[in-house]
């Protein structure tokens, strides 16, 4: 499913939480917002629709939404933990306002946070360098089952179907 269908899907709490953290760092909307269009532009590109499912593409959709937030806030934060940090504090928010079942809600924030950590440790390269190792770390991304399996892959992406 897209993002925007997630958003409109959302009740007006959910709406209204999601609102607030953009309007307490509104400098961070418009980074956030092209991080994330440049996301599902390079994820329909590579993958079409097969990102949208509970597989390597997505486990890839979710690593790089959260390099590609870090990446674009981080010229405005000037501080790489605090644009980890917000990129935490966003895609966080957004998997716990969204309705998803217990194992993708626990794959998709691995992922994520998978997603951060390669961010702090590949700071010097560039988009299009980190597109690649993502996508080999997607290609190796290891199939889980229940939520036990999660710890034996804390540093490895991680999808539930294929």
């Amino acid at each position: 499913m897209k993002i925007w269908a997630r958003i409109r899907k959302l009740s007006v709490p959910q709406l209204w939480h999601l609102s607030v953290v953009f309007l307490k760092h509104p400098l961070l909307i418009l980074p956030t917002l092209q991080a994330t269009k440049q996301t599902f532009k390079v994820c329909n590109e590579r993958f079409g629709n097969e990102h949208h499912k509970s597989n390597k593409a997505n486990a890839f959709r979710h690593a790089l939404w959260n390099v590609l937030i870090c990446q674009k806030s981080i010229k405005w934060l000037k501080n790489k933990q605090k644009s980890v940090f917000w990129a935490q504090k966003v895609t966080d928010l957004y998997e716990n306002v969204t309705q998803n079942e217990v194992l993708d809600e626990a794959m998709d924030l691995h992922n994520n946070t998978v997603g951060r950590i390669c961010f702090l440790n590949f700071l010097d390269q560039n988009e299009a360098e980190m597109i690649l190792f993502l996508q080999k770390k997607a290609e190796n991304a290891k199939k889980v089952e229940k939520i036990d399996d999660f710890k034996k892959y804390q540093s490895q992406l991680v999808y539930l179907t294929e």
